[in-house]
């Protein structure tokens, strides 16, 4: 599929370049990887015209059901699903806007700019949000909205674990890093997933995650100095205050 999209892409006069990016592009897949390709339209030619010329030959020949298109900038891309759960992304930028961006790319034919990618947000960003994550979570809980509270603390563990991989130096975004995180570090996250939406085990997961989160902040140590106290109010019994009141 990928040297057929590659054929007809380059035969098309209106394309002007090509890249093929993420795993493939650096031989690092296997049989789970999805297929990312990137053109450019010539200028003047409408870049959701190209694509959607290419989306209907993918269609006709390999089945595809296409998912959704995200919009960046001048870029559209468009997600596909095919027979045997392969995924397909398809992306079409002007050409005076093609931009291959980090090290995951393998030019194929054409022309294109390059730049490193975009830094990821500083620590203590990353930590705020994870605290007003936490935050949100105890006031679900005590409005007894127990999947929403669910939801907030599994946000809240998925920062204190993008901050655990920023502090052993794993790949950050989409958790690609996790899994090689330490067992301790692992173990810790552990507690803090939520094995039934009810308050008792909401709570549990939350103190867990929470503690986590202290735990993996040492490059935001006087940020999470200050806080600790309020995070870990979250994680108390308020029945009995709630009731003295």
């Amino acid at each position: 599929m990928r040297d057929r999209v590659i054929e007809v892409a380059s035969a098309d006069e209106r394309v002007v370049a090509g890249a093929l990016v993420g795993s493939l592009a650096l031989d690092g897949w296997d049989r789970w990887s999805d297929l990312d390709l990137t053109f450019a339209a010539a200028e003047g030619v409408p870049a959701a015209q190209v694509l959607d010329e290419l989306s209907s030959r993918v269609i006709a020949e390999f089945s595809a059901i296409r998912l959704f298109d995200l919009r960046s900038g001048s870029t559209i891309y468009r997600v596909f699903l095919l027979p045997g759960c392969l995924q397909f992304d398809l992306s079409v930028t002007p050409a005076s806007s093609f931009t291959l961006v980090g090290p995951n790319v393998r030019p194929l034919f054409g022309e294109a700019n390059h730049r490193e990618a975009s830094a990821p947000p500083p620590p203590d960003a990353d930590f705020g949000y994870a605290v007003h994550h936490a935050v949100r979570a105890r006031f679900c809980i005590e409005r007894g909205r127990f999947w929403q509270a669910e939801y907030w603390i599994s946000a809240t563990r998925d920062l204190a674990l993008a901050i655990a991989c920023r502090r052993y130096e794993l790949p950050i975004r989409y958790g690609r890093g996790f899994d090689q995180l330490p067992p301790e570090v692992l173990n810790a996250a552990a507690d803090s997933l939520v094995p039934s939406p009810g308050r008792d085990a909401l709570l549990h997961a939350l103190k867990a995650a929470v503690e986590l989160l202290l735990a993996q902040s040492d490059q935001v140590r006087d940020m999470a100095g200050d806080v600790a106290p309020q995070l870990r109010l979250l994680t108390q019994d308020w029945a009995a205050e709630l009731d003295d009141s």
